[in-house]
């Protein structure tokens, strides 16, 4: 039996039949190499081009869609910080500093959809069904949600241990700025309902906040959170098409804000979040899969996935879709690997000394080099008096 009618026998046996439909990638070229390569020799898996790969990865999520979706959610509403923490460095668990709740932080430019990806996730997360949580105008003008930075907890549990972050998108044309803007939120933490103002700012909203937002906003009740792990949502149909019509200019930026030191100091893999695909063609998915993962120089199958977040009718992927709801789920999980691997050793007794001695050396420091400059220039005073 050929690895095609294999698959579509396993799809039938566990899957509903509108399930085909989803399968967009079936229709590639190339997909019946896919089926050739199973028959072949060890020695011959050489021949598996990245196109390939991207198949053979997709060909995955939807065999393992049916039966791990609902394991793999369960493992996400059974979480509590820390669960994967592997020990390394001779460190246990109880010696790390773990936080009450994992942060997932979504950055990305304009209309790459996040918060689309957000409305999604409390969709197969939450089994909320279509009811939209969060948002964006698509008109552009700035208001609150695009103001403030919202805090999710798309589980919808009272206790859940980890929450998602949707921000404010970036600008292709202030991509240094954006990293800035990123570089606070990893270094200083985030909290809900927190400012996003930036230069250029003209609306009413955005005078109003810079002139008496912080007075009369309770932000000092909402927890400051420290970001474990960021997820780039970047939107391939736009890409594409500004790479046809030869701008490289969101390309380029995409690749500014990934590989940014602040981004990779915070993970040393981030996650890439394709979104707006169904707008291309089967070819041009594939092809502009593989061509922005080869421009960030990561694997084109490894922490990359490709997500529907709106159907055109601007609503969300229905349930039958489980290759993307196993996808988003699996980003999820993964998301979660990496924020309890990046959890850092609690400060010992002797840690807190060095650090109480490295700012009384400074103090010092500074103390003498005032000493100095005041002897110097009484000094001086004194030689002019005796002139």
């Amino acid at each position: 039996m050929s690895l095609t009618k294999w698959l579509h026998h396993k799809q039938d046996k566990y899957e509903p039949q509108q399930m085909a439909t989803h399968c967009w990638w079936r229709s590639a070229a190339m997909f019946d190499e896919c089926g050739k390569l199973k028959s072949e020799a060890p020695q011959n898996l050489s021949k598996v081009t990245p196109r390939l790969k991207v198949l053979r990865e997709m060909e995955r999520l939807a065999l393992v869609a049916p039966e791990g979706l609902d394991e793999l959610r369960h493992k996400l509403l059974s979480y509590r910080s820390g669960d994967f923490y592997v020990p390394t460095g001779g460190f246990e668990k109880e010696e790390m500093e773990i936080p009450p709740v994992n942060t997932i932080l979504l950055v990305g430019f304009h209309n790459a959809g996040k918060s689309s990806l957000v409305n999604l996730m409390y969709s197969v997360l939450g089994r909320s069904g279509l009811v939209p949580f969060d948002k964006t105008p698509s008109g552009g003008d700035l208001d609150e949600t695009t103001l403030f930075m919202e805090e999710h907890n798309v589980l919808r549990l009272m206790r859940s241990r980890f929450c998602v972050y949707d921000t404010r998108g970036f600008d292709y044309d202030r991509v240094e700025e954006s990293v800035v803007e990123l570089s606070d939120w990893v270094t200083e933490g985030v909290h809900h309902k927190q400012v996003s103002l930036r230069p250029g700012d003209s609306s009413e909203l955005a005078r109003e906040e810079l002139e008496y937002g912080p007075l009369f906003r309770p932000i000092s009740k909402f927890s400051k959170r420290r970001v474990n792990c960021v997820m780039v949502v970047a939107n391939v149909s736009e890409i594409c098409k500004a790479f046809k019509a030869g701008d490289m200019k969101p390309l380029e930026a995409t690749k500014e804000l990934f590989c940014s030191p602040v981004l990779r100091k915070c993970n040393d893999n981030p996650i890439l979040i394709l979104t707006h695909g169904d707008k291309l063609s089967t070819a041009d998915r594939i092809d502009f899969r593989l061509k922005i993962c080869d421009y960030l120089g990561v694997s084109e199958t490894t922490g990359v996935y490709d997500i529907v977040c709106l159907t055109g009718y601007e609503f969300l992927p229905d349930e039958s879709d489980l290759v993307t709801a196993y996808a988003l789920t699996e980003a999820v999980y993964r998301a979660l690997v990496i924020s309890d691997r990046s959890h850092l050793p609690k400060k010992n007794f002797q840690d807190w000394a060095l650090i109480c001695l490295a700012w009384l050396m400074c103090f010092l420091g500074a103390l003498f080099a005032l000493l100095s400059q005041f002897f110097s220039r009484l000094g001086q005073k004194q030689k002019l008096m005796t002139l």
